[in-house]
């Protein structure tokens, strides 16, 4: 593996680590902690040091540990290949799930922005708005 090659598997391993981050806020309301995460994969028998961590999740060095990534996996119950980024790898439906409901959000606050904001504007105009962004959303690209 290249140096660039490296770099980009370490942006793409931060992206997908901070996406499940992302979704476990949403699932429980807090982020889990490193302690969390390394005492969990600590029971499983893996190590993981803090500053392993921190490079994994900034993306500042690709971490090639399979036993990390299967711990990693289990902890955030998903597939290890979707963590690993393989080729075929299915978004799990959970995250799917809160990408989905992201989109929905950020679109209800476009709407509610913009209705706002264009108080003097016609309810045909913003009709025509709102089923704009309504047909966006549903052109957006499947995960």
């Amino acid at each position: 593996m290249t140096e660039d090659e490296s770099q980009a598997a370490a942006e793409d391993l931060a992206k997908r680590l901070r996406l499940l981050m992302d979704v476990a806020v949403a699932e429980s309301g807090t982020e889990p902690t490193y302690s969390q995460i390394a005492d969990y994969l600590q029971e499983r028998g893996t190590s993981l040091s803090r500053s392993r961590w921190t490079y994994m999740v900034n993306g500042h060095r690709y971490v090639q540990d399979p036993a990390v990534f299967e711990g990693l996996a289990a902890f955030f119950d998903v597939d290890a290949a979707f963590l690993l980024g393989e080729d075929g790898a299915a978004t799990p439906e959970k995250v799917s799930a809160q990408l989905d409901l992201v989109r929905s959000m950020r679109a209800a606050k476009v709407k509610s922005y913009a209705a706002r904001t264009l108080g003097d504007i016609s309810p045909k105009a913003l009709h025509a708005i709102t089923k704009f962004l309504d047909e966006e959303m549903t052109h957006m690209p499947e995960h």
